[in-house]
């Protein structure tokens, strides 16, 4: 029923664009933010882009068929297709925007909140859907009891995923604050300064260092069971997909920035606009994109570590059919020869 809520209400509304109107609706890009708070004049737009509306519609209609199917034919094709849909919608929403806007509009620097609250939208979608896909799949055994320790590997992974945003984004921008030109050149200090406030840089640098220690849950006990500060919760295990659907979606967004912004920066080098004294005078704002992608494998394979050790066993079934074996094993030892 979630699912269809979501699913009614993002088709609604672009059925309500279609038809002209404009509530929600934003017409800012990435690369030039006027007048954000307004939509960036999105009451003035007459004709709605192709993906805004009709083409929105139609993945809503798909949408819809595959929540029909979850519920009419649940099995591992409608599992397969309500994780697919999830996937969808987590990457169209790109959380890591929100990573970095919410912080900044907290601190005062105009925003977008027309775009925010899609993303957020998106972002509930996907989590429904992966909800919707672990709800209509296979019956998997019981949980297993008890912490569930991870492979070595994992953790490895995880003190990577930590390590990362520390020295690749927040040493870095923790000096550009303080005004010291590491990695770039006096101009773009100044401009950083110019157009960054010194709270709006503070919460920048240090939310996603701060966020990133949430991995650790990963590969501690706290990660499975509920620790003794947390009131009425206390002992209680932490439902898998609690922390596999965030940290999936955050590790599926640092991956797709990481390649897209990469792709970008091998386009512009091969074009021309883009020149290697220019890298090299800027290498820390380079050296980032290779730091989110970094960051994304690595939060992406401890959260498979995480899944896997976590996984439901059959060891309460396994164990129910032991006796049964030795049982028909007996008789048919006692029987005449």
């Amino acid at each position: 029923m979630a699912c269809v809520v979501f699913v009614v209400g993002e088709v609604a509304l672009r059925l309500y664009w279609i038809a002209g109107g404009r509530w929600g609706y934003t017409a800012c890009d990435r690369t030039d933010l006027v007048d954000p708070a307004g939509g960036c004049g999105a009451d003035r737009v007459e004709t709605l882009p192709f993906w805004a509306g009709w083409g929105a519609v139609g993945v809503g209609v798909a949408l819809a068929m595959i929540v029909v199917c979850a519920i009419r034919f649940p099995g591992r094709a409608a599992a397969a297709g309500s994780w697919a849909a999830g996937a969808l919608l987590l990457v169209v929403a790109f959380p890591l925007h929100l990573l970095f806007e919410v912080p900044a509009a907290l601190a005062g620097r105009p925003s977008d909140w027309r775009d925010l609250g899609a993303r957020l939208a998106l972002v509930a979608g996907g989590v429904l859907f992966a909800g919707l896909a672990n709800a209509s799949g296979p019956q998997r055994g019981p949980v297993s009891s008890g912490y569930q320790p991870v492979p070595q590997w994992t953790r490895l992974w995880a003190y990577a995923a930590v390590a990362l945003p520390v020295v690749g984004w927040a040493v870095p921008h923790a000096l550009w604050v303080l005004g010291v030109p590491f990695g770039i050149s006096e101009r773009e200090l100044n401009d950083i300064h110019l157009n960054l406030s010194t709270p709006t840089g503070v919460a920048i640098t240090l939310v996603p260092p701060l966020a990133g220690l949430l991995v650790l849950g990963l590969v501690q006990p706290w990660g499975q069971q509920f620790p003794h500060w947390v009131p009425g919760l206390h002992g209680r295990r932490v439902p898998r997909l609690l922390a596999v659907i965030p940290a999936g979606v955050v590790a599926l967004a640092l991956v797709t920035y990481g390649v897209l912004s990469v792709a970008v920066f091998v386009g512009q080098l091969l074009a021309g606009d883009l020149r290697w004294s220019d890298v090299w005078e800027g290498w820390a704002v380079a050296t980032t994109l290779l730091v989110f992608l970094g960051w994304g494998v690595s939060l992406g394979v401890t959260t498979t570590g995480y899944a896997l050790a976590t996984w439901p066993r059959q060891e309460q079934t396994d164990a129910a059919r032991v006796p049964t074996a030795l049982a028909l094993e007996d008789r048919s030892t006692d029987g005449p020869h």
